[in-house]
């Protein structure tokens, strides 16, 4: 509920503060007072966008600030979803710069347009004669009926459930658009995989395989350098190694001289030992290598292949070929593996096609028993308001198709005379009719669910006598579960409120503002009085005030 509304520097407004209460407040004022002005600025709290030209001052800042009272309207989950901090009392602000710029604060705490959209209509309901949108909507026509149902709880499972379904059923359309797009490639990818896993390029040492293939292809060179050297090294007497020999010995028999000569002596000896075993080492490799074109054959086979695998993919070494082999292997497995994930997501999808199915079929068996108790209700209330042949007919069909709010598609029919054929309600209720229907709405509804403050502006035109007497008492029931603000021009509705608040203009510096004010005991008979007679209040319409406010 509002607890608290003040407005500054806004239209006719210089400065005013108000504090509300639960219950009936009714709100009166001569036409041109201002009333409008009220809505205007508590609609820039409800996220209408903001209008330079609606400032009083343009050299000052205007501001609309709402002190709201949410803490039975369960909206934590709301105010976290639009990352905002929680508390039941809750501080709306709009602020217009002279710049012209708009800013909006929930609880100090900047917020965009669209967080204060989605915040606001949850703690404030105006009505009018001329906003009847809401009252011909098949969701809100739904809404009513569930509240009635008791279907809360369900509609909740289901909404749940509907979210599975159809974050499965995003993710299904992926995986098969995935697989159209893969399916095209699958065949290419899997005839590179092929071609690089027949090359057994897993342990391949292309350095290896590069000398064999060069000793193999100079075999016949090869045998005849090492044969040589060979010779070099060991041919009797002037062989390299036997010439080394026949040095060694000579320098022994002066190495005990000195040690200088002795450290010739072994340097000489390593020399004639390594060249040993290198000539050794040598003759086993000689007889080792041998031609053999077959092998040389297979050996250059395979290094063309693997030259021709490295150029065509513009790789330079086996380790990188194996890695795209790697990398295609796993594309081919992927693709031939969304079948199976596909296969799985519809056995998903299907499990919780049923369990939506399954709630929203409850959600309807429920309506269709609610349906009765709400047409009787609201026939009931549209009687004492005047509409004694008002009849409703609700059209309720069922699909397999899921909806936001269930299975259901909604068609409103009515007729406020007798004889006169039945039609959707947006096309057959003229706009006094409808501002009942939706005053009977919301009476019926505000007995099964917890409703934000409702605020109906002048819905009561066209209405006067016993009439506007019952639309009192209606407000006044349903005040007894929310707050409701009444602004009217009948002092039937006036004398019913708890509170009465009174807009008025005064000129002050030869500038005229508008007011706002509480009105208590004695002014309020003096306004209902001239509500009822006019501004020359006489002694007749003061009495008649005092029996309307008793």
């Amino acid at each position: 509920m509002i607890t608290t509304l003040a407005i500054k520097n806004y239209a006719l407004i210089e400065d005013i503060r108000v504090d509300m209460n639960q219950g009936l407040t009714v709100i009166t004022g001569e036409t041109g007072a201002g009333k409008s002005i009220i809505l205007g600025a508590l609609a820039l709290l409800l996220g209408k966008r903001a209008d330079i030209n609606s400032v009083k001052d343009s050299s000052k800042k205007c501001v609309v600030e709402g002190h709201f009272s949410i803490a039975n309207y369960n909206l934590q989950s709301i105010f976290e979803e639009n990352d905002l901090d929680y508390d039941s009392h809750t501080i709306i602000r709009r602020e217009i710069l002279p710049s012209g710029k708009s800013r909006a604060f929930v609880n100090d705490t900047p917020v965009a347009l669209s967080q204060l959209q989605a915040i606001a209509p949850l703690l404030v309901d105006v009505h009018s004669q001329h906003e009847t949108l809401e009252v011909v909507s098949e969701n809100y026509q739904l809404e009513v009926i569930d509240a009635l149902a008791g279907n809360s709880k369900i509609l909740k499972t289901y909404q749940n459930q509907l979210t599975d379904f159809r974050k499965n059923e995003e993710a299904l359309e992926m995986l098969k658009s995935q697989k159209e797009s893969a399916i095209k490639e699958l065949e290419y990818n899997a005839f590179l995989y092929n071609e690089l896993q027949q090359a057994g390029l897993q342990g391949l040492n292309q350095q290896d395989l590069e000398e064999t293939y060069e000793t193999l292809n100079n075999a016949e060179e090869i045998q005849g350098a090492f044969s040589q050297v060979n010779q070099l090294l060991n041919e009797e007497p002037f062989g390299t190694i036997e010439t080394a020999k026949e040095a060694r010995i000579t320098l022994g028999r002066i190495k005990g001289f000195s040690a200088t000569y002795e450290d010739y002596w072994q340097r000489l000896n390593s020399v004639i030992i390594e060249m040993e075993d290198l000539s050794e080492e040598m003759q086993n490799t000689s007889e080792k290598v041998a031609s053999d074109p077959q092998l040389l054959s297979e050996v250059n086979d395979k290094l063309q292949q693997l030259y021709k695998l490295q150029q065509k993919h513009g790789l330079a070494t086996v380790e990188e070929l194996l890695e795209l082999q790697n990398s295609l292997e796993e594309k081919v497995n992927t693709t031939l593996g969304l079948d199976d994930q596909i296969a799985k997501l519809e056995i998903k999808g299907k499990r919780f096609s049923e369990a939506a199915l399954k709630s929203a079929s409850e959600i309807s068996k429920e309506r269709i028993k609610a349906i009765p108790q709400l047409k009787k209700q609201l026939e009931e209330v549209l009687s004492l308001l005047g509409l004694p042949n008002a009849q409703f007919q609700f059209n309720l069909e069922t699909s397999e198709a899921f909806r936001k709010n269930g299975i259901d598609s909604l068609e409103l029919l009515f007729t406020a005379n007798k004889g006169m054929s039945m039609g959707p309600l947006k096309k057959v209720a003229s706009g006094g009719e409808m501002s009942r229907i939706m005053l009977a709405i919301k009476s019926v509804l505000a007995k099964y669910k917890k409703l934000p403050t409702i605020i109906f502006d002048e819905i009561d035109t066209g209405v006067s006598g016993e009439i506007a007497t019952k639309m009192a008492l209606i407000m006044l029931e349903m005040s007894g579960n929310m707050q409701v603000l009444s602004i009217t021009h009948l002092p039937q509705i006036a004398a019913r409120g708890e509170h009465h608040l009174k807009v008025y203009k005064a000129d002050i510096n030869q500038v005229t503002v508008t007011h706002l004010k509480k009105l208590d005991k004695e002014e309020r008979i003096s306004e209902i009085a001239q509500m009822l007679g006019g501004k020359n209040i006489s002694e007749a319409a003061i009495a008649n005030a005092k029996e309307l406010l008793n």
